[in-house]
């Protein structure tokens, strides 16, 4: 049987077999195939995190009184904050937080009962360390929101009336709010681009290196064959990790899985095409697996990492940035899984990153069969 521009499938399949005894007898290989996948979800999935639990506050409380305490009380309610110190002096706050002891100081000064029992605005202040402005910014939110409600509940019970007007919400698609279901999901897309680049990195570079790149200049076989022979294993390879990568992100994480496991593998398939085709490329022009390897890092780690939304926010970025993430592959991969898995939307709403996930592909095995050349130079 043969195919259009006379390739041949028994050639092509020869060439696939060929790639994989090469990569069964290359052990760093496999590891990076089947262990580094796995490991870096699991532990990638634990790192970040935007979830702050367990901030260590001191409290000041000069007043002393019952309400006083309440306020206290609501901030350990919350399941956000722990009291870990209780201060006599004010002297004492600053190098408490100097050393990091505490994140949040709550100060209640005296007269705070006396004010709210007058129906007088009564004031409590919250230092925060602000050395790591993201923790200290969801810190004041968190606090903000506690004194807003404790303010309600002191209106209320000063009125004993029931309020006006009661807000009921309800979160969508990811209800405990937890971040890791944002986060794994997105995290296959940014570690299968790495990893399906850089292990086809090596397959071009190693046939120059170990001298057997004339015996295949000698053979018959399509350059295009070569191409799709030295990426089917890889494929597969691929298609393994993502089951292993969504087994992990449900059983260990306990995400949700919502949408069609069919089409979450066919957007995969077209996303780790472009992959390894970049990763051929790469190996194609570098003709050394240090150098390609090293290329292969720089060209997916850093732009799937910081420019394809997983830990940053896109919409916050320079318009430069915003404009290079556009051509960041893992940017719509990242949507596609997160769809599939937290909102089991289908083809209807991710058409555009359909498209994007076959331009890339097309992209990815057009660099990889233009740049390989059979002929020794």
């Amino acid at each position: 049987m043969k195919l259009s521009l006379d390739l041949s499938f028994r050639r092509l399949f020869a060439m696939a077999r060929k790639e994989a005894l090469q990569l069964r007898r290359d052990v760093r290989s496999l590891v990076m195939a089947f262990v580094y996948p796995a490991l870096m979800i699991v532990f990638f999935g634990y790192v970040i995190t935007f979830d702050i639990r367990d901030i260590k506050v001191a409290v000041f409380d000069q007043d002393r009184t019952q309400r006083s305490r309440e306020l206290v009380e609501a901030f350990e309610a919350a399941g956000y904050f722990r009291v870990t110190h209780r201060l006599s002096r004010y002297q004492e706050i600053q190098p408490l937080l100097d050393r990091g002891a505490v994140r949040l100081a709550l100060v209640i000064p005296p007269g705070f009962q006396r004010d709210l029992s007058a129906g007088r605005p009564a004031a409590a202040q919250a230092l925060v360390d602000g050395a790591d402005a993201n923790t200290a910014a969801i810190a004041l939110n968190y606090a903000g929101a506690i004194v807003s409600a404790y303010s309600a509940r002191v209106v209320l019970r000063a009125s004993q009336q029931g309020a006006p007007v009661v807000a009921q919400s309800r979160v969508w698609y990811n209800e405990t709010l937890q971040s890791s279901n944002m986060i794994v999901p997105g995290l296959v897309a940014v570690i299968m681009m790495i990893i399906a680049a850089m292990l086809t990195a090596l397959t071009v570079a190693r046939e120059w290196e170990r001298g057997t790149m004339e015996q295949l200049a000698a053979t018959p076989v399509h350059r295009v064959e070569v191409i799709l022979g030295k990426l089917l294993p890889y494929l597969a390879i691929g298609l393994i990790d993502v089951i292993a990568a969504i087994a992990i992100g449900m059983l260990v994480f306990h995400v949700p899985f919502r949408g069609s496991p069919l089409l979450l593998f066919g957007m995969a398939a077209l996303f780790l095409i472009g992959s390894l085709g970049l990763g051929i490329f790469i190996s194609a022009a570098a003709k050394s697996q240090l150098v390609a390897t090293q290329i292969s890092l720089l060209a997916t780690y850093l732009p799937s990492l910081l420019l394809s939304g997983l830990i940053f926010d896109l919409a916050g970025m320079p318009v430069v940035l915003r404009l290079i993430s556009l051509v960041v592959p893992a940017r719509y991969f990242i949507v596609v899984l997160r769809g599939i898995f937290l909102k089991g939307v289908g083809p209807d709403v991710l058409w555009v990153q359909g498209f994007a996930m076959i331009a890339f592909a097309v992209l990815g095995l057009t660099l990889a069969v233009r740049s390989f050349h059979k002929e020794i130079a």
